[in-house]
């Protein structure tokens, strides 16, 4: 079943490019919402100063992670926290 939890379970998964720790144990991910398997993950960065590679690089590895998971439709990302998130949004 696809809800919260599964989705947290999945993030797990992805690590902080950086420095290789999951961004659920560095508390990074601020919201998920879960409508008709429509998927909305909303997350921050460590750093606003972050390399813009890393940023989006980090985002790409948690749509891909949630994407992946049983009654997906689709993601939806929202990353706050750094200079340059419209363009990583886009």
């Amino acid at each position: 079943m696809l809800d919260k939890k599964t989705v947290l379970k999945a993030l797990e998964r992805v690590t902080d490019p950086e420095i290789n720790v999951p961004i659920t144990e560095m508390q990074l991910v601020d919201k998920i919402e879960i409508d008709n398997g429509n998927v909305f993950v909303e997350f921050h960065v460590t750093t606003p100063a972050c390399p813009p590679v890393l940023a989006v690089k980090l985002a790409m590895d948690v749509k891909d992670a949630v994407k992946k998971l049983e009654g997906v439709k689709s993601v939806k990302l929202n990353v706050t926290g750094h200079y340059m998130t419209d363009f990583i949004n886009k």
